[in-house]
């Protein structure tokens, strides 16, 4: 990415970028190559006020908009980002290592098409019809906003990220302070400028680039933040819900997606499937393949057929419309996948393919080579931790209820998929799964109008969907007398007699 194509400073407080107070700064690499995109300075705890500040300010005219005025504005927004989806593309390619196809054809236009989405959702908050349900009174519904939302995000979709804290949370009438990775902050910065360029009002979306540490640890126990929303890895989730104690929370965690493969299964769908589900973002996805069960007749070829489809897949230029598989994000992120396969091999594992760092033309890169395990333990770290790299265990079971329970074995819950042609089957392992989201025959598509969110120590609550604006509103009950009598008939069980 040409340096020119960032140029504004990585704080983005009521309307406008600013550079951050702290003196420490931040580096976003281009992981295809190694080399520095941009350097800027940090935000401060004083920058995280002033964006706080900014929202609290913003919250009474934005909260008191009708979802009409919001919707337009929303969907105004929707077309802005229309008019620089190259842009985002390329930027977001760059920062995060994705290959240009990907961004192209699924970061981008899936991002819009939340926007788009959200602006429709934001003219239908849905409750419980008005009646007299004690005969007595009338009772109706009222959603009403948190107040200043928190969120912190990840660095594997920072513009889709971005999309899912920010958009429920505006929407249902609340302002924003959105804490992107350090590392990967430029797709959310364009974001947030291009909903005030829609005419969003200065002060409700801002955009901080900082640390956890500092910026993230400061926006979670922010006294006028209400609610706090933050996506990535559980034990990190963990502590960001014992630090913002008395506040709404909502946790997007992570996950060890379990693929089931029966042995009526579509057995070519299957394998292309498994491929593309394990591979995809280079595995750096919650929701990505990572243990496939097969059942034993199935197996071997199994086996064979993934290998031969990753030998396949092409790695190179994150810039290279051809290139399949871009980049892990950095250098640590490469040692990380590379540590578990390592001690998967030492430990008795096979690496059927992949397993290594490519040298060459992508040797300053942070790349690894699509990998195929099999003989590992179910109690194995590589089958019971997340490694988020392009790595696929391949376990074999015997019967049905031994494939659901190995499904289940992890403790996470956010993702799964059962391949059968057989409806019994499969309405059995959408039922017994474990999981948020059990896809049948597929693994990975999501679309807006479906909720996404997780079970077990893969977190609470959902993004996307109208489910979601159920994270971002209070629920207030309102009751009103209809009947106009002084005395009503309950009064005589606290004093006096019927």
């Amino acid at each position: 990415m040409a340096q020119h194509i960032w140029d504004r400073p990585a704080q983005y407080i009521g309307g406008r970028y600013r550079d951050g107070k702290s003196a420490d700064t931040f580096d976003v690499l281009d992981p295809s190559t190694g080399r520095t995109v941009v350097t800027g300075p940090l935000a401060s705890t004083e920058d995280v006020d002033d964006a706080v500040t900014a929202a609290a300010g913003a919250l009474p005219d934005w909260a008191g908009a009708t979802p009409a005025h919001r919707s337009e504005v929303m969907t105004r927004w929707a077309r802005e980002l229309e008019t620089i989806a190259d842009q985002l593309a390329t930027v977001e390619s760059a920062q995060a290592g994705k290959p240009i196809k990907l961004t192209t054809e699924f970061d981008v236009p899936g991002s819009i098409d939340n926007v788009t989405f959200f602006a429709g959702a934001a003219r239908n908050l849905e409750g419980k019809a008005s009646g007299e349900y004690s005969g007595d009174h009338t009772s109706s519904i009222r959603r009403e906003p948190i107040g200043v939302v928190g969120s912190i995000a990840p660095w594997n979709y920072p513009l889709q990220m971005a999309a899912w804290k920010i958009l429920p949370a505006v929407a249902a009438g609340n302002t924003i302070v959105l804490k992107p990775a350090e590392i990967t902050p430029l797709t959310s910065l364009l974001f947030a400028e291009a909903a005030t360029r829609a005419g969003i009002p200065d002060g409700v979306i801002n955009v901080i680039t900082g640390k956890g540490t500092t910026a993230g640890s400061a926006l979670v126990t922010h006294r006028n933040v209400s609610m706090v929303s933050f996506t990535g890895s559980t034990p990190v989730g963990h502590s960001i819900a014992a630090a913002a104690a008395g506040k709404r929370l909502h946790l997007e965690l992570g996950g060890k997606a379990p693929f089931v493969v029966f042995d009526d299964a579509d057995l070519e769908a299957a394998i292309q499937g498994a491929v593309a589900a394990s591979l995809i973002n280079t595995g750096q996805d919650c929701t990505a393949a990572t243990r496939a069960y097969v059942q034993r007749p199935l197996f071997d070829r199994f086996v064979d057929g993934v290998a031969a489809v990753m030998d396949t897949v092409r790695l190179g230029p994150t810039s290279d419309p051809a290139t399949d598989q871009g980049p892990l994000v950095s250098r640590r992120q490469q040692e990380h996948v590379a540590g578990f396969v390592d001690r998967a091999r030492a430990g008795g594992a096979t690496i059927v393919r992949g397993g290594t760092i490519p040298g060459g033309d992508l040797a300053d890169g942070f790349y690894y080579e699509p990998t195929l395990v099999v003989g590992a333990a179910q109690d194995s770290e590589i089958v019971q931790q997340e490694i988020f790299g392009p790595v696929l265990v391949v376990l074999p079971f015997d019967h049905d209820d031994e494939g659901i329970a190995l499904a289940n074995d992890t403790p996470f819950g956010l993702a799964a998929s059962a391949w059968t042609r057989d409806l019994y089957r499969a309405q059995r392992a959408t039922r017994d799964i474990a999981a948020g989201c059990v896809w049948v025959n597929d693994h990975i598509p999501i679309i807006s109008e479906m909720p996404h969110g997780g079970y077990k120590q893969s977190g609470y609550g959902k993004d996307m969907s109208t489910y979601s604006l159920d994270e971002y509103t209070n629920i207030k009950h309102v009751m009103s007398d209809i009947t106009g009598v002084a005395r009503k008939d309950w009064h005589r069980t606290i004093f006096g007699d019927r």
